[in-house]
């Protein structure tokens, strides 16, 4: 799958111009470009912890559900931390993406295992 053929474009929102710029830097190639973005979203504690736990992730590698747990603080809360990965609204600057089932399989993704897939070998973690 292309990424292309998804047929959207970043667009720039006159308020914060320079996130639009960062992501269309990101899918430029620039796989570092959303590392220092300061973000913020409403979420239970526990998400809280998890999506700054993603954060972490770094570009290239991927994490089990099971590790994201374990580094929230909370490592019997594989669920609630796949819950969190499905909460999350603001990917890929939040990468949710980098998050797979403990054998390798790729889970689930909001926006499709097609575009997951295109996200991972995009960031090299997956040939």
């Amino acid at each position: 799958m292309d990424i292309a053929d998804q047929k959207r474009e970043v667009k720039s929102v006159k308020s914060i111009p320079i996130i639009s710029d960062l992501v269309k830097d990101y899918f430029d190639g620039d796989l570092t470009a959303l590392g220092g973005v300061k973000v913020r979203q409403p979420g239970a504690e526990f998400s809280q912890e998890v999506w700054k736990a993603m954060r972490k992730i770094p570009v290239g590698k991927t994490w089990s559900y099971a590790d994201l747990a374990s580094r929230a603080g909370s490592p019997n809360a594989v669920r609630a931390a796949g819950t969190a990965c499905a909460r999350n609204l603001i990917a890929p600057i939040i990468p949710c993406h980098r998050v797979i089932k403990t054998g390798g399989a790729l889970g689930n993704y909001g926006y499709g295992l097609e575009v997951k897939d295109w996200l991972l070998r995009h960031e090299g973690a997956l040939k």
